[in-house]
């Protein structure tokens, strides 16, 4: 039977990535979507190409109330389209970014950041609990801002913050059953996430690149790549870990 992941997020950017790397693994996939049904399809269509299966739902994971409903909707696919009534991998990946000063954040602004990258993941995971499979794995997705500090993002990076204590306290509590949870750590990455000012922005890619080790910005696929390594049997001793993906941003 081949082993099977639910992604958050996943039709577009490092979602996307990592479950095209995961099907190249051999493992299939169900992921979520926002709004876009088209380029779900085109996932699907892609992961497919690779000899996997794939299914992708609509989920907005700030709409507490459709949780119960997409947990079913994830119960029947098991049922029906795998034959098994668990998953192995979990990964919180779906989110957005915010750029203003502290100063200048709105209640509604904060109360968003938390309830996508905090809230949501929280009591999806919890949801979703009974259909992990023990011995299985949780990555949660947060942000090297989170180490260090730039102006205007400070509300994405207190949510980063709180995902990173969250993933500690995941690991020590779901080790009753042999789930191990990481937080993987992205740095600054060439997608369409902030309006793709990574990717587009000359002036900032060219920041990014002379602050990080490595040399360059990060690509989605490096991200993708991350998340198979990290979802493999080689890291079965690690949990409760932040590892950071970023090409030595910031060193």
């Amino acid at each position: 039977m081949n082993k099977l992941a639910v992604i958050t997020g996943g039709s577009r950017g490092l979602g996307k990535s990592s479950a095209l790397a995961l099907a190249d693994k051999g493992i299939d996939v169900i992921f979520t979507y926002h709004n876009n049904a088209h380029a779900a399809q085109d996932v699907i269509d892609e992961i497919k190409q690779k000899g996997q299966k794939a299914f992708a739902l609509q989920l907005d994971t700030r709409d507490f109330g459709a949780i119960p409903e997409f947990v079913s909707q994830v119960e029947g696919l098991l049922t029906n389209e795998f034959a098994r009534s668990d998953f192995d991998y979990l990964l919180n990946n779906a989110g957005t970014g915010l750029h203003a000063s502290l100063e200048d954040t709105t209640y509604d602004e904060l109360e968003d950041m938390l309830a996508i990258h905090v809230k949501g993941p929280f009591f999806l995971t919890q949801s979703l609990l009974p259909q992990l499979k023990d011995g299985g794995h949780i990555l949660n997705v947060s942000s090297g801002l989170a180490r260090f500090s730039l102006p205007g993002s400070g509300a994405y990076a207190m949510a980063k913050g709180a995902v990173e204590v969250m993933t500690r306290y995941m690991a020590k509590e779901f080790a009753s059953h042999q789930i191990r949870v990481n937080t993987l750590v992205p740095g600054a990455i060439a997608t369409d996430f902030r309006d793709g000012n990574v990717r587009d922005n000359p002036q900032i890619n060219q920041m990014v690149s002379s602050i990080t080790a490595l040399g360059r910005v990060g690509e989605a696929d490096d991200i993708g790549n991350a998340v198979a390594m990290l979802l493999s049997e080689g890291s079965g001793w690690i949990t409760g870990q932040r590892i950071e993906a970023s090409g030595g941003m910031f060193l």
